[in-house]
């Protein structure tokens, strides 16, 4: 009971970091644009992130002739629904819910995200939301592969499925420093898989317009939106584990990580729908396999010194 109570404790927090971090969000990219953000609401903006979750949730909801109604409203909550069981591998002090397959549930419930864009395409009958859900579809599948592959090499690298063992595994040096290759290729697969410029090809608004989401308003935008920004702060958090470990400072890292999805955003240009499939397919994924190979024969030399040395010191 007192674990499912720090658990209910720790969503409201995401919920309110969620509502900040659009806040961030918008006063990052206009410090980008070189213009104003939000500074009206309360001091500095402050209380923007309440004004437009008070306005989201207080229109009407639009209903069109031909949805259904059910898938319409049900992809929507699924979405939140899914984010808040990623927040099971956040590690914290007091009475936490342990996951021994943590890497194993991550890929689990990042794989379901599929449905939740498939379903909100299709449930809204709009030509428009349909072609969002097929290349936001083929964009994420493309992606949970070699995201898929990243995850098995931090695996074979640490011996271990549990965050906190490879987190302690970095204890004397951290894993960005000896594979700094893999942290850019795992980031690049962390835009693709939240649908994050410059890989928001779902989204597409010159020919899209928003893409599989479309259709949707008022409080179900707004817990789609929760969603989407939800899972970036938790694959800053879980980015900060697999790589940082516990010697640099978590929070830190995290807010640096966060902002680097906001900076990229405003600067980097929407990748073409060919080019995004290729760099899955052709460079992420034969170089992810390749990097597999390095890592099992990089172990099998370490312990093939180790058994030697003791050998060694057994003779004399």
């Amino acid at each position: 009971m007192i674990s499912l109570i720090s658990f209910i404790f720790l969503i409201l927090c995401v919920l309110v970091s969620v509502a900040f971090f659009t806040l961030l969000e918008r006063k990052i990219l206009g410090y980008i644009h070189i213009r104003k953000g939000p500074n009206k609401v309360g001091f500095l903006g402050i209380f923007q992130p309440f004004g437009d979750a008070l306005k989201l949730f207080s229109k009407e909801m639009s209903f069109m002739f031909y949805m259904n109604m059910l898938l319409y409203v049900f992809s929507s909550m699924v979405s939140l629904i899914l984010m808040l069981l990623f927040w099971f591998l956040y590690k914290w002090s007091y009475n936490q819910i342990l996951i021994d397959y943590g890497l194993i549930f991550l890929l689990c419930v990042s794989s379901l995200s599929v449905y939740v864009i498939l379903l909100g395409g299709w449930a809204s009958n709009s030509k428009y939301s349909l072609l969002g859900a097929y290349r936001g579809v083929a964009q994420v599948i493309s992606y949970e592969v070699s995201f898929s592959f990243l995850i098995v090499i931090l695996i074979f690298l640490c011996g271990s499925y549990n965050m906190m063992k490879i987190a302690n595994f970095q204890e004397y040096w951290m894993i960005i420093l000896g594979f700094f290759n893999l942290f850019i290729l795992w980031m690049v697969t962390c835009f693709a898989e939240t649908n994050r410029s410059p890989f928001d090809l779902s989204e597409g608004e010159s020919e899209l317009v928003s893409g599989f989401n479309i259709e949707y308003g008022s409080w179900n935008f707004a817990v789609l939106f929760m969603a989407e920004y939800g899972n970036i702060i938790l694959m800053s958090v879980v980015t900060s584990n697999l790589f940082f470990g516990y010697m640099g400072f978590l929070y830190l890292n995290v807010i640096i990580l966060m902002m680097l999805f906001i900076m990229i955003r405003g600067t980097l240009v929407r990748y073409r729908y060919d080019k995004l499939m290729m760099l899955s397919w052709k460079v992420i994924l034969p170089y992810s396999i390749l990097m597999i190979f390095f890592i099992c024969f990089l172990k099998i030399v370490i312990m093939s010194i180790n058994c030697i040395l003791f050998s060694m010191n057994m003779d004399f």
